[in-house]
C-alpha cells in the first residue's frame, strides 16, 4: 500500500503546485443560477465556475465552500450537490478563493414522497447498476432465469418481468426489504453480479419506496423524457484537471429535471479522461479530446472536454492555404500545441502519388519535381494527378471495397462485377456529383447489362442489407444494432430502423434466364430487379407494417406508380441531410490522414463526436458548394499546408494522435503495395481474366473484384468485401506479411527476374552511385543519405564479379525499409 499512497500524496502535491501557478480566479459563477427544489427525490448538481485574470475557465465545484442561510430548508454537500430538507425558501452562499456567488433556493412538496414512474425513476436505476448491460440481465438469454432489456431501453418488457415471472416473487410490497430484487442486490442473499446497492444509498430508497407503494408503473398522464442534455457541452480543461458535470432530463410536459446522480456515463478516451458515476471527469496527462457520454432513459447526451498541452500554448506561423487550415489552425491554438514543418518536395511527390493514385512515382518524376522551380507546382501535381486514369482506378477499388463488388468465386457473376467496377471507375474518373453516384446506385432498376448498380443488389437483398450498407456507407452511421433494439450509443430505436427499411419494401427479384444454362445455376446468373406497385415491411418490434420514414423525419407515403427509394434518394442527398456530405467528407479525410476527424469513419454517432467540428462542417461545406465534387474535395484537402506536413513531431505534437498537427504515415494497402514491388522489380504481374491496359497492364489497383487469387494481396490485408466497412481492411503490418516480404519465393522471384530491374542495373553502363540513387528514389522517393550511399556501394564492390546479385540484394533490402513500406 505504500507505493499507490506515495503516488497519491505526490499526484496531490503536483496538483496544489499547478493551482498555485495559475493565474488568480478573478470571477465565480454557479450554475444553475436559482434553483426550485420539488419533493424529496429532487437534489440536483451544482457546478461552480471560476474564471481566471487571463479569461480562462476552472471548474471549482469541489473546491468550493457551500453554506444555505436556513439550513432548515436545504443542505449542500461538499461535491456541490443540493439536498431538500423542508418546504421554505433560502440562499446558498458559495466561496472559493475570496469569491463569493449567491443561489436563490425555493423547497416545496417536501411534506409527503412524490409518485413514482417506473420508466423515470426506477428503470434508469438498472441500467446505472449495469444490471441490464449485455454482460449481466441485459443479453438475449437474460442471466440466471432473469431478463432484462438491454440497457432499459424496453421499460414495459422490464416491468413485465419484474413483478409477473417467477410467481412475482422479485417484488414484496407487504415487506419491501425482503424483496429478491433489493436482497440480492444488497448482497444479502447470494448475486452472481455481487453487491449492487448499498441499503443506505439513494438507489436501495427509491426501489424500496416504489415496491412499497405498490410498484406501479405510472399513469398514462405522466410525462416522457423527450431529451437529456448536459451542462457544460464543452470546456477546456488542464492536465490533471476536473470538470463537474450536470446532467437534465427535459420531460414532454416541459419540466426539467437534474439527473446528474441517475445518468450513467462513459469516456471514449480513457487515456485522456475518465468520468465517476457523478459525472465529475477528471483528465490525465496526456493533450487530445475526450467524449464522455451521458445515458439515461434510452437517451444520449455528450460533454466535450478539450486537454491542451501543459504550459504556454505554443507559438507558430502558418500559412492557410485551403479551408481546412483555418480549422486545423484554430484547434492547434486550443490544444497549445504548434504543427511540424513543410515536407520536403521529394516526400511531397511521393506522398500524393501513392494517395491520390496508388502509385509510387519514378526517380525521374521526383528529380524533375524538385527541380522544378514554379511556386504553384504542388498545387498543379495535385491537379494532374486527379485527371490521371490511376486515380479512377484507384479510387475505384476504394469504393468497389464498401459497395462489395464481390464475385463469390462465381464465374457465372464476373460480366456484373466488371460492368459495376467499370461503372463506378468511370464516375469516379469523370467526376460524376457524388450525390448523383449514389442516388443512380439507390434506385437502379434492370439488369447490369443495361444498369450496372443493380450489381450492388445481388449483396443487398433484404431490406435488413438495406439499412445496413446504406446507413453505414453513406450516412456514417452504424445502425445494424438497432434492427433489434434501441442503439446502446445513440437516439436511433427499432422503429427508426424499420422505418428505414421500408423503402425497401417494394424491390422484387427475377433470375433472367440464360441460354444453355441449367435452371438449378440460375441463381448465379442475371439478376433483374424491378420496383412492385404495392409491398411492405414488417417492423419486428410492433409486428406491424413499418411506416417509410427517415432519419429525423415524419412519415412519407409513396404512389403505387412512385419507387419509395428515390423518396429516401431525395432525403439522402439533400444538401441540408446532417449526415450525407458529413459522412463522405469524413471518409476521404481519413483515406489522405490514416484516421478520421470522426473515427472510426462509419460511426459517426453523437457519442463518438468529431475531433474537430468545425473543420469536418467546412469539408462537408465545400462538397456542397462545388455540386458535390469529389475531385473538388480531393483538391482542397490535398492543396492544403495541413495535408503537406512533415511527419517528424516536434516538441509540442510528439503525442497528438487527433489533431493532425503532423502527418500520421500510412502502411500501403495491399493492392499498391504490390504494384510497387512489381514497380521496384520491374516485374509485373499478369492476372487470369483480367485484360491489360494501355496505362499498366495487370496492376493489383485495377482488379474489379475480389476473386484474383493472391496470397501476396490477403496477407497484406486485401478485404474479403464481406461487409460494408473499411474496418474490413488491414492495413497494419503483421508477422505473416514480414516474413512474406522478407522470405517468400514469390518476392524473390519478383527481384532475380532475367530482365527485370536488378539485371538490368547489373548491365546498365552507368556509374553505380547514380544506378543505387535511382533505386532509392524509386523505393522510397528520396536520395540516399552519404553513410547508406556509400555502405550500398561497397556492397556492389564486394560483388564485381556478380553485379545482379549484389543489386538483387540492395532492391531487397529496400522492399523491407519503413521508408518503402509506407507512405510518409
Amino acid at each position: 500500500m505504500i507505493r499507490p499512497l506515495l503516488a497519491l500524496l505526490s499526484f496531490a502535491a503536483f496538483g496544489a503546485a499547478a493551482r498555485a501557478a495559475e493565474s488568480p480566479v478573478s470571477a465565480v459563477e454557479a450554475h444553475p443560477t436559482a434553483l426550485v427544489l420539488k419533493g424529496t427525490d429532487d437534489a440536483p448538481q451544482l457546478v461552480i465556475t471560476g474564471t481566471r485574470a487571463d479569461g480562462r475557465t476552472i471548474d471549482l465545484t469541489g473546491v468550493a465552500t457551500y453554506g444555505v442561510t436556513d439550513s432548515k430548508v436545504a443542505r449542500v454537500e461538499p461535491t456541490g450537490r443540493v439536498v431538500p430538507v423542508a418546504n421554505g425558501t433560502a440562499e446558498i452562499i458559495v466561496s472559493v478563493e475570496g469569491k463569493t456567488v449567491k443561489v436563490p433556493l425555493r423547497a416545496e412538496k417536501m411534506e409527503a414522497p412524490l409518485p413514482l414512474n417506473f420508466a423515470n425513476q426506477v428503470n434508469p436505476i438498472f441500467t446505472k447498476l449495469s444490471c441490464s448491460s449485455g454482460g449481466c440481465h441485459g443479453k438475449i438469454a437474460g442471466q440466471n432465469g432473469f431478463r432484462l432489456s438491454l440497457l432499459g431501453f424496453d421499460p414495459p418488457f422490464d416491468y413485465d418481468n419484474l413483478l409477473k415471472e417467477t410467481r412475482g416473487r422479485r417484488v414484496f410490497p407487504a415487506a419491501p426489504e425482503r424483496s429478491l430484487l433489493l436482497t440480492k442486490a444488497t448482497g444479502a442473499v447470494p448475486h452472481g453480479g455481487g453487491k449492487k446497492m448499498d441499503p443506505a444509498g439513494e438507489e436501495f430508497k427509491i426501489v424500496r419506496r416504489w415496491i412499497a407503494s405498490g410498484a406501479p408503473y405510472g399513469t398514462q398522464y405522466d410525462p416522457t423524457v423527450a431529451k437529456i442534455s448536459v451542462f457544460p457541452e464543452h470546456r477546456v480543461v488542464g492536465r490533471q484537471g476536473r470538470q463537474q458535470l450536470a446532467v437534465y432530463a427535459h420531460y414532454s410536459d416541459g419540466s426539467v429535471e437534474d439527473i446528474t446522480r441517475r445518468a450513467q456515463y462513459e469516456s471514449n478516451e480513457t487515456d485522456i479522461a475518465t468520468v465517476t458515476e457523478a459525472g465529475v471527469v477528471n483528465t490525465l496527462g496526456i493533450t487530445g479530446q475526450a467524449a464522455v457520454m451521458a445515458r439515461f432513459n434510452g437517451h444520449v447526451t455528450v460533454f466535450r472536454a478539450t486537454v491542451p498541452r501543459a504550459g504556454a500554448a505554443a507559438a507558430f506561423d502558418f500559412k492557410e492555404q485551403t479551408a481546412v487550415d483555418t480549422f486545423t489552425a484554430r484547434k492547434w491554438r486550443e490544444l497549445g500545441i504548434a504543427p511540424s514543418g513543410l515536407c520536403s518536395d521529394e516526400v511531397f511527390v511521393r506522398r500524393v502519388y501513392l494517395d491520390v493514385t496508388g502509385t509510387i512515382p519514378d526517380a525521374n518524376t521526383v528529380t524533375a519535381f524538385v527541380a522544378e522551380t514554379d511556386p504553384a507546382k504542388r498545387d498543379k501535381l495535385v491537379d494532374a494527378l486527379l485527371d490521371s486514369p490511376e486515380y479512377a482506378y484507384y479510387f475505384a477499388n476504394k469504393w468497389a471495397d464498401v459497395l462489395r463488388v464481390k464475385r463469390r468465386q462465381q464465374p457465372n457473376r464476373a460480366f456484373g462485377t466488371f460492368a459495376f467496377h467499370t461503372w463506378i471507375r468511370e464516375a469516379v474518373g469523370s467526376d460524376k456529383p457524388y450525390d448523383e453516384f449514389v442516388r443512380e446506385i439507390l434506385v437502379a432498376v434492370g439488369d447490369e447489362s443495361k444498369a450496372p448498380p443493380t450489381v450492388w443488389y445481388k449483396e443487398v437483398k433484404t431490406p435488413e442489407n438495406f439499412v445496413d450498407d446504406v446507413s453505414q456507407v453513406f450516412l456514417g452511421q452504424r445502425l445494424a444494432c438497432a434492427q433489434c433494439h434501441h442503439h446502446p450509443y445513440e437516439k436511433w430505436s427499432q422503429d427508426d430502423y424499420w422505418g428505414i427499411a421500408a423503402f425497401f419494401g417494394r424491390v422484387g427479384f427475377k433470375a433472367v434466364p440464360t441460354p444453355g444454362v441449367s435452371n438449378q445455376n440460375q441463381q448465379n446468373q442475371k439478376q433483374l430487379l424491378f420496383v412492385r406497385n404495392t409491398g411492405a415491411v414488417q417492423n419486428k418490434r410492433t409486428g406491424q407494417p413499418a411506416p417509410m420514414k427517415a432519419l429525423d423525419t415524419d412519415p412519407m407515403t409513396a404512389g403505387t406508380d412512385e419507387d419509395p427509394r428515390a423518396k429516401f434518394a431525395d432525403w439522402m442527398t439533400s444538401p441540408r441531410n446532417p449526415f450525407f456530405a458529413r459522412a463522405v467528407a469524413n471518409r476521404y479525410w481519413a483515406h489522405f490522414f490514416g484516421r478520421g476527424i470522426v473515427d472510426p469513419i462509419d460511426d459517426m454517432r453523437v457519442t463518438n463526436p468529431p475531433s474537430n467540428p468545425e473543420l469536418l462542417d467546412a469539408l462537408a461545406r465545400t462538397l456542397v458548394e462545388n455540386k458535390y465534387s469529389l475531385k473538388a474535395l480531393v483538391s482542397t484537402i490535398c492543396k492544403s499546408r495541413t495535408y503537406q506536413l512533415a511527419a517528424e513531431p516536434n516538441e509540442f505534437n510528439t503525442g497528438d494522435k487527433q489533431s493532425f498537427a503532423r502527418y500520421y504515415p500510412k502502411r500501403l494497402q495491399a493492392e499498391v503495395l504490390f504494384d510497387a514491388v512489381a514497380k521496384l522489380t520491374d516485374s509485373p504481374t499478369a492476372f487470369p481474366g483480367l485484360p491489360g491496359d494501355k496505362f499498366a497492364p495487370n496492376r493489383a489497383i485495377m482488379l474489379p473484384d475480389e476473386s484474383f487469387a493472391s496470397y501476396f494481396l490477403d496477407v497484406t490485408g486485401r478485404p474479403q468485401r464481406i461487409s460494408a466497412c473499411e474496418c474490413e481492411r488491414v492495413n497494419e503490418a503483421s508477422l505473416a506479411m514480414t516474413l512474406h516480404l522478407l522470405n517468400s519465393q514469390e518476392v524473390q522471384d519478383k527481384i532475380a527476374r532475367p530482365g527485370g530491374r536488378a539485371d538490368r542495373l547489373a548491365k546498365d553502363p552507368r556509374p553505380d552511385a547514380e544506378k543505387v540513387t535511382e533505386l532509392f528514389l524509386l523505393a522510397t522517393g528520396t536520395r540516399p543519405s552519404k553513410e547508406k550511399l556509400n555502405l550500398a556501394l561497397e556492397h556492389v564492390t564486394k560483388h564485381e564479379k556478380n553485379k545482379r546479385l549484389a543489386y538483387e540484394n540492395i532492391i531487397w533490402a529496400l522492399l523491407n525499409t519503413k521508408g518503402f513500406l509506407f507512405n510518409q
